[in-house]
């Protein structure tokens, strides 16, 4: 027979092993994360992906270069601009296309406006994630006055198929720039309005300051990139590093962080809303005259060779890996270096030590999409 205290001291002993996903809404999608609990605190985790592959990348082998742009939308689609941005340009790279600087300046344009939609949602979702719903509300006002500038220059609010290799499609409408001021005069008023809410908020602080604190170094071996490692006060930005579109043309910052933790994190993405409207600002104001395409073959077919190319996406540095045979209208082999993914890495060591309540938090800070992850 088992005496109680025999049972009391199983019990203190145990672990409690539960899935998080893989549909769980402050997931970001269906990933499952298997964590292991001593009482409230996680001990162990092991992060699960792989739910809703598509095959993207073995798919672009039996597609011509151009119909390969629309894949890329379904990568990060909330962040379909610069998904197209990087495989154009990757491509470009490879046929050594020089592409007009009018071209170059309206993607850097469609990039930053790309970069402040996603930075919208992502602190809508990890606000509400903490449990300040009206953020939500009010990022996604912002978010949508982005989704109209895109409607009004390519037809489409989500996956853009807005560029293409050699340039653009379409140049931009009649007094687009003007909205696109407009619509900057109006996010630099709403900025001071997510700071007053979430900033100097007792409870945010509480639950952002100190938690999932990761190192520079640390960061760094784990492969983060974007604002987890910039976060971690590691100066880092491809657009500063190895300037592509027309950001070398372009005064900005690198907001970086010092401790590493998620109140950092947040307070990088916050201080990137008003870089990339200075961008956005300066492009406009300096737009070219000119031509928005370059003269490419209607057939593209590249020669033999490889080449790699990166550009810095909301999330960070996305990558694409081209091999072309030189002979087929498709591509031998491609790659994508996803930012989801890479940052996914940091997930176990930023939740293992903390409260199974900050776990949905940790992974809004890393602002994760599973459409790139699993791809």
């Amino acid at each position: 027979m088992t005496t109680g205290k025999r049972i009391d001291a199983k019990l203190d002993s145990m672990d409690l092993m539960i899935n998080m996903g893989p549909q769980h809404p402050s997931t970001h999608g269906v990933l499952r994360v298997i964590l292991r609990l001593e009482g409230e605190r996680v001990v162990d985790a092991d992060v699960v992906v792989g739910y809703i592959h598509r095959g993207i990348e073995k798919l672009t082998e039996n597609r011509d270069w151009t119909q390969i742009i629309l894949l890329t939308d379904r990568m990060d689609y909330v962040s379909a601009a610069t998904s197209n941005e990087g495989y154009c340009e990757t491509v470009e790279k490879l046929m050594e296309v020089e592409v007009p600087r009018r071209a170059r300046y309206i993607r850097t344009i469609l990039a930053e406006l790309q970069r402040v939609a996603s930075h919208c949602l992502w602190l809508g979702t990890h606000a509400m994630d903490i449990g300040a719903v009206t953020v939500f509300m009010y990022a996604l006002r912002e978010r949508e006055l982005i989704l109209d500038l895109f409607e009004e220059y390519c037809g489409a609010r989500l996956t853009y198929n807005c560029m293409r290799i050699g340039g653009l499609p379409l140049d931009i409408p009649t007094g687009w720039g003007r909205k696109v001021q407009a619509f900057c005069d109006v996010m630099e008023s709403k900025i001071p309005e997510y700071e007053e809410l979430l900033t100097n908020n007792r409870i945010w602080l509480q639950r952002t300051r100190g938690i999932g604190v990761i190192s520079g170094e640390a960061a760094t071996a784990l492969g983060l990139c974007g604002p987890p490692l910039r976060g971690s006060g590691v100066y880092r930005d491809v657009r500063k590093d190895e300037p592509y579109a027309a950001y070398d043309e372009f005064e900005f910052d690198v907001p970086i962080g010092t401790n590493g933790d998620t109140y950092d994190r947040y307070l990088v993405r916050l201080e990137e809303f008003r870089q990339s409207l200075r961008i956005i600002r300066q492009a406009v104001d300096g737009l070219p005259e000119g031509p928005v395409m370059a003269k490419v073959p209607r057939l593209i077919k590249p020669k033999a060779g490889e080449t790699y190319h990166a550009i810095e996406s909301p999330k960070c540095e996305l990558g694409y890996f081209i091999v072309s045979d030189g002979r087929s209208t498709n591509p031998y082999r491609l790659r994508v270096r996803p930012p989801s993914f890479c940052n996914l890495q940091g997930l176990k060591p930023l939740i293992i030590g903390h409260l199974v309540a900050d776990v949905g938090a940790l992974i809004g800070t890393i602002d994760i999409v599973l459409g790139e992850v699993d791809r």
